[in-house]
């Protein structure tokens, strides 16, 4: 088993977690360059929000979309979104990345601004 494989198990552990629960879900994706997190309902079938370090606004704001300011950003801007859709409390789905760098950073951001999970 290589390392990406390894990874998308432990998500596929987690999302079937997730979806027993029953609960909205902070869905994260990171590259080497970019990162990614959408807001996904319950069913797991509509996003209804999303932010990433590819939009224009956070591009104008940050130098390189692949480090952790660039992460705290787009937590920022996804708690917004999310908040302004309805939705305060949700599952956190690192997609089986360490819970470290960007990912900590982008869930820390959604904390600070508001999300609850």
């Amino acid at each position: 088993m290589d390392k990406k494989q390894a990874r998308l198990r432990r998500a596929r552990k987690t999302r079937a977690r997730i979806a027993e629960l029953k609960m909205v879900r902070l869905s994260v994706h990171r590259t080497n360059c970019h990162i990614y997190a959408q807001i996904i309902d319950a069913t797991g079938s509509k996003v209804l929000a999303s932010a990433s370090s590819l939009e224009a606004e956070v591009r104008a704001d940050i130098a390189n979309g692949g480090n952790t300011a660039a992460a705290a950003i787009v937590g920022k801007r996804i708690a917004e979104k999310a908040k302004a859709a309805g939705v305060q409390q949700v599952a956190f789905d690192r997609s089986g990345f360490n819970y470290h760098g960007r990912i900590k950073a982008l869930a820390d951001a959604a904390r600070e601004n508001g999300l609850q999970f």
